[in-house]
């Protein structure tokens, strides 16, 4: 119950903001490539994961598996957003009790949880064929800070996470708006078939 009144008074507070700024925290559009999230106080939504770190999500309801409805949306606040890469627990496909800490986009919303999507610093070209047949379909997504060594990443189009705000330990970039479209045209290709 805690957990769903600070889930609201945060969306509460982010709305006023967003209203009382109005376009100006919005910030302006950028290039193609990856856009550095600015760095002070983005550790978390409310900064629980930072101080916990990596954690299984209490209550995880399964991930997310309807046709999502995908939003580029990032802003230059605390709140992890749509567009924006995060690092969050990511619960294994066989057993949710159980995962690892990682990076995903995040792509869209589902009520009170944020919807994403892994991301891998794994080249899956040369086994592309294998990854299709048992079901896991991959994106190149280039680069960035989620990475500390700058590897190219991919991003798992196939498997929608619900992500709880609360376990975001830290904000880690922004995906650029062509990046993104990249990517929810690959998701959009896998849940019309």
């Amino acid at each position: 119950m805690a957990d769903q009144v600070r889930n609201a008074l945060g969306r509460i507070a982010r709305d006023v903001l967003r209203a009382s700024l109005g376009e100006a925290a919005r910030g302006p559009r950028r290039c193609p490539g990856l856009v550095p999230a600015p760095r002070a106080g983005r550790t978390g939504v409310h900064g629980t994961a930072a101080q916990q770190g990596p954690r299984p999500t209490k209550g995880y309801p399964g991930d997310y598996d309807r046709r999502p409805q995908l939003s580029y949306d990032p802003h230059p606040d605390r709140m992890a957003d749509p567009g924006e890469v995060v690092w969050t627990w990511v619960p294994f496909e066989e057993d949710y009790s159980q995962g690892k800490d990682r990076p995903v986009l995040i792509v869209g919303r589902d009520g009170d949880w944020l919807l994403g999507l892994m991301l891998t610093s794994q080249d899956h070209d040369d086994r592309a064929d294998r990854e299709h047949r048992e079901g896991r379909w991959w994106c190149n997504i280039g680069s960035g800070d989620w990475d500390s060594r700058h590897r190219d990443s991919e991003v798992r189009t196939d498997r929608i996470l619900r992500v709880d705000p609360d376990n975001v330990r830290r904000l880690a970039g922004r995906l650029a708006k062509d990046r993104f479209d990249v990517v929810a045209a690959e998701v959009d290709r896998h849940w019309n078939d």
